[in-house]
């Protein structure tokens, strides 16, 4: 009976040690998922930039589907090197790998998508000078007092809309700015309807 006693306790502790070894997964995933948002943040995949809540939503659910896809998949074939390790180890350490080479490959896309990130931010500057220099070279006196209010779309990578508010809240001083050349080319509009009306959907683009 002692002996019985003794190898069940040995059981129970190899039990405990497995458990201890392979409980990495979900620690990670939340440690990993906010930095895939922080990632996703400063080094966006795509466009300009991604918002904090939309990137972490966005992290979060990619790390769900590759742990539930992937981490099956690698813990089976892990299992297969490995025969020794229980299963739920095996997903684990499996899972665990997936979520750190995704935020790899976040970064690697983060990276290469940079420049085109600092080329879009540096023509929006160029287009933003650009505007204020020619409304306060040409423009009236309530466009001058309301630059800081022009808002601006983006029509291509080097073509801008940039609007500043009128007098009349339905007639905008509008310009439409190329920084494909140095000094930017800007040109007046003659359509005055503000960027929000134009932008609606069905509407301009």
């Amino acid at each position: 009976m002692e002996a019985e006693a003794r190898d069940e306790r040995h059981a129970r502790l190899r039990r405990a040690r497995w458990r201890l070894r392979g409980a990495w997964q979900w620690p990670t995933f939340v440690t990993v998922t906010l930095s895939d948002a922080a990632l996703l943040h400063w080094l966006p995949l795509a466009g300009d930039g991604t918002g904090w809540v939309p990137a972490l939503l966005l992290a979060g659910c990619l790390n769900l589907i590759v742990v539930a896809v992937l981490g099956g998949l690698g813990g089976w074939a892990l299992r297969r090197r490995r025969p020794d390790l229980p299963k739920v180890v095996a997903d684990d350490y499996a899972g665990t790998a997936v979520i750190v080479a995704l935020a790899g490959v976040f970064l690697a896309i983060g990276l290469v998508h940079r420049p085109a990130v600092l080329d879009g931010r540096q023509a929006f500057g160029d287009q933003s000078t650009a505007v204020r220099r020619w409304v306060l070279a040409n423009g009236d006196a309530f466009a001058r007092a309301h630059v800081d209010g022009a808002d601006t779309l983006r029509l291509e990578d080097d073509l801008f809309r940039t609007c500043v508010p009128g007098e009349d809240p339905n007639r905008w001083l509008c310009l439409i700015v190329d920084t494909s050349s140095s000094p930017p080319l800007v040109r007046r509009d003659a359509n005055r309807e503000s960027n929000t009306s134009l932008n609606r959907p069905g509407g301009f683009r």
